[in-house]
């Protein structure tokens, strides 16, 4: 303990309960340049649970948001930082920020001198291996993630009071620049892995592509959702698999009941290299039960080996290659020298414990047979016990176990009558669940005494025996890393695939145009049970800023989150939901969406404000505050989009600026707009603010659409209502004053409702009278999209020469009707 406080001067921890209740095992060090380094950040980390030391190190633009999206894809138990970065109450912009965002999580401040890039190196050298030292050479100077490699695996060392076993461990540098980046505020707004509204619902994107049968694969799943990786031929070699898994019945479902068997073998590899500095009965038990998991693990790789052989995609060849590793054989061989062939890992405690007891072959250990010849003459006593109360008192008495009470007596009261109602005087420690009752006896107590000594004894010698194989198969050990690997990315797939049996998915495929053909939304789709409302989508270079107007409730936000999960999808290697789907690869996806927009009940911003209107007029000083922070947030999510999004990225913007006043919240809309149009990246704008619309008149590259709603007038009365058909089609929204028809709904006076239409009207008038196209722009706008799509088809064609001919000659149509409309404008102005 005088150690530990040392090395930890001080420890704050924001919930004293997050350490014990948290369902992460993630434990991160972060640290950051100081001087003329500062912004620099290194980071590592180590999940408890699996013997993988992962270190990323952030240089470029948007250093610090790309931490705090690490951070939240890592779901870290514990954040390690220096105790200089939170000294005298003074903390850093990264101190703040990570103490912000994750205050739920444990923060410990770590002495600097700890984080000591040498001794990170030397950590790597001595601790990586064989398989993975290529990292070495990668990392070696990348100064800050190993000086928080450094303080990690110190720190893991004082808490675990363990070690590693030398070159045990994958050790691997991740760069961002390998997988798309999606902020947690965007992840949050999506509901990719948590829903916002319950916590613990599976609608979210996970919950809907989640059908695996490992913790490993949804670690896998998890992990590629938040990051979707960026390369084509990753992305089509999963595609490729997952179709041969699809036409190949035999081959998935044998995959499924083979993978279903195996173990978290991440978890499984970490208890293996883990070096406890002491030895205890409960490090012993622990230790052979894992050798018993391993043997269990090493069993399966033939099975699942056979399954694959006959596979004819690239993948899984590849895993069924990496099976091919003699090793495998080698430390299942070196296992049965030493345990016996029927040993096996099963569920139950008291099946479990007596395949500890006897893992180990007779005649290993002399004093190994005679302990456990002895605790076979107790557990014979202890059962011989229970028969003889059973005929002594005439009750059908069975022997039970637990790992809690060890072995005890329990009577089922089925037909049986107790004398005078009561049991026996000599059963103590009673307890009844319904009709059953369970017990022990003084002398039954006493025996359960003489089994555990004798069990200790039985553990500690099968430890000795144990240990000294596990010498040997630590050489060979790494193999492992192959078949998590492989079992893992299998699960995943089998997950995927198992998706689109579920639901009507179709194959994407990878051009520079996002184009969906009756796209559906997968969350909702899930959630309603039946055939979602469909729309079709389409981006490109030509039109990259496509701006959405439409009624409150008219499906804008859903249709937006529809797009990204979709684009998500795709990029993770999964089939989607629509009849035909092209996307381009994003390297970002950003979304500013409404805070309060809810998909699941249907209801708009608007609405929910509206909502509160009807049940608390005027609003409380704290609610005012409370969405006066909420804009501000939403501003800087803008902001954010802003300084990092590229031309490669989807950025998905809902009701900008609806926070302040209507010339305000236009004129910010407006110049965000422009900068974004200069872009190429894809962007979706959904927006009330009609005056925008009137950027497609400026830019080619702009397109209006518009949620579609028609008006029913109800019978006799002769009022009308709106029906909400939750279709996009082009062109901007012909609906006035939708606002005010929502606001109808609530109990605001009539003469308030009938005030704000007349006031709309005027301002409507002045706003349609400006709308309107220049000839000159609409000849600009013919050539633009002519252009564009020519450029299209020279990358993206796959067309036979004929039916390529037969695109042209439609697209010089296309392009000379778009130049007729332009001349009879022209002639309409003169």
């Amino acid at each position: 303990v005088n150690t530990l406080s040392k090395f930890i001067p001080n420890t704050v921890t924001t919930s004293s309960s997050a350490t014990l209740c948290h369902p992460s095992s993630v434990i991160v060090a972060v640290v950051e340049g100081r001087g003329l380094a500062r912004g620099e950040i290194g980071m590592s980390s180590i999940n408890l649970n699996s013997p993988e030391l992962v270190l990323s190190q952030f240089a470029d633009t948007g250093t610090y948001a790309k931490v705090i999206t690490k951070l939240h894809t890592l779901m870290p138990l514990e954040i390690l930082m220096p105790d200089t970065a939170s000294e005298k109450g003074q903390g850093t912009k990264l101190y703040n920020l990570i103490t912000e965002n994750f205050p739920s999580v444990a923060f410990t401040a770590i002495q600097r001198k700890y984080f000591n890039e040498k001794k990170g190196l030397e950590y790597i050298q001595q601790l990586c291996a064989a398989e993975f030292s290529t990292v070495v050479m990668e990392v070696q100077t990348k100064y800050y993630c190993l000086a928080a490699a450094a303080s990690l695996l110190k720190y893991f060392e004082f808490i675990q009071n363990c070690v590693y076993a030398p070159k045990s461990l994958k050790v691997s540098f991740t760069g961002s620049e390998k997988t798309a980046m999606i902020d947690s505020v965007s992840a949050r707004n999506l509901e990719l892995v948590v829903n916002n509204r319950d916590h613990r619902s599976d609608h979210t994107l996970l919950g809907v592509l989640n059908y695996t049968k490992s913790p490993g694969g949804e670690r896998r799943l998890r992990s590629n959702i938040l990051e979707p990786p960026l390369d084509a031929d990753t992305i089509k070699t999963r595609l490729d698999t997952i179709q041969e898994l699809l036409q190949d019945e035999e081959l998935f479902f044998g995959l499924k009941n083979a993978i279903a068997h195996f173990l978290d073998i991440d978890q499984l590899l970490s208890a293996l290299v883990q070096l406890p500095k002491q030895d205890t009965v409960a490090v012993a038990e622990a230790k052979i039960t894992h050798v018993i998991q391993l043997k269990h693990t090493l069993e399966l790789v033939a099975p699942l080996k056979m399954v694959l052989k006959n596979a004819k995609t690239a993948m899984l060849k590849a895993c069924c290659t990496s099976l091919e590793d003699n090793r495998f054989e080698s430390i299942l061989a070196q296992i049965k020298t030493v345990i016996n062939d029927d040993t096996s890992y099963m569920k139950g405690s008291l099946n479990m414990r007596t395949q500890k007891c006897y893992a180990v072959r007779p005649n290993v250990s002399e004093f190994l047979d005679i302990a456990r010849r002895a605790y076979t003459e107790v557990v014979d006593d202890i059962s011989g016990l229970v028969d003889q109360l059973g005929e002594k008192y005439e009750l059908p008495l069975r022997t039970s176990f637990s790992t809690a009470r060890g072995f005890f007596i329990q009577l089922k009261l089925e037909g049986v009558v107790l004398p005078d109602g009561q049991l026996p005087g000599e059963f103590i420690k009673v307890t009844r669940q319904k009709n059953n009752y369970s017990f022990t006896t003084l002398d039954l107590m006493k025996m359960n005494d003489r089994c555990d000594e004798a069990l200790k004894e039985i553990f500690h010698m099968s430890y000795v025996v144990v240990c000294r194989l596990l010498t040997g198969v630590y050489e060979q050990i790494h193999c492992l890393y192959k078949l998590s690997d492989a079992v893992s990315m299998l699960d995943m797939l089998l997950s995927l695939a198992h998706a689109c049996t579920v639901s009507d998915y179709v194959r994407p495929e990878f051009t520079d145009t996002l184009a969906i053909k009756q796209g559906r939304h997968p969350i909702l789709e899930r959630i309603t049970a039946q055939q979602a409302i469909s729309n079709n989508s389409y981006i490109s270079e030509g039109s990259n800023f496509v701006i959405i107007t439409g009624p409150n409730m008219s499906g804008k936000s859903t249709y937006l989150k529809q797009v990204a999960l979709c684009q998500i999808m795709a990029q993770i290697g999964s089939f989607v939901p629509a009849e035909y789907a092209s996307f381009r690869i994003a390297d970002q996806i950003f979304t500013r969406i409404g805070v309060d927009d809810d998909f699941e009940t249907n209801s708009s911003t608007f609405m929910v404000e509206m909502k509160e209107v009807n049940t608390q007029w005027p609003y409380r000083h704290w609610d005012a505050f409370i969405l006066a922070i909420l804009i501000l947030l939403l501003h800087c999510q803008v902001s954010y989009i802003i300084h990092n999004a590229s031309d490669r990225s989807l950025i998905i913007i809902d009701e900008l600026g609806r926070g302040t006043s209507a010339e305000e919240g236009v004129g910010i809309c407006h110049s965000i707009c422009e900068f974004l149009i200069n872009l190429k990246a894809f962007t979706l704008f959904a927006t009330h603010f009609l005056e925008l619309c009137q950027l497609e008149t400026l830019y080619p590259n702009v397109e209006n659409q518009h949620m579609q709603v028609q008006h029913v007038c109800r019978g006799d009365s002769g009022k009308e209502s709106v029906i909400y058909t939750y279709l996009l089609t082009r062109g901007y929204s012909e609906e006035r004053n939708y606002g005010i028809r929502a606001a109808e709904m609530t109990s605001l006076p009539l003469s308030i409702i009938e005030e704000a239409k007349s006031m709309a009207a005027k301002v409507s008038k002045k706003l349609w009278a400006m709308h309107h196209s220049e000839p000159g722009m609409l000849r600009q706008r013919a050539v633009y999209r002519l252009a564009t799509r020519l450029l299209q088809t020279a990358r993206n064609s796959r067309l036979d020469p004929d039916s390529l001919r037969l695109y042209l000659k439609g697209l010089k149509r296309n392009y000379e009707a778009e130049l007729k409309n332009a001349f009879t404008s022209m002639d309409t102005v003169e």
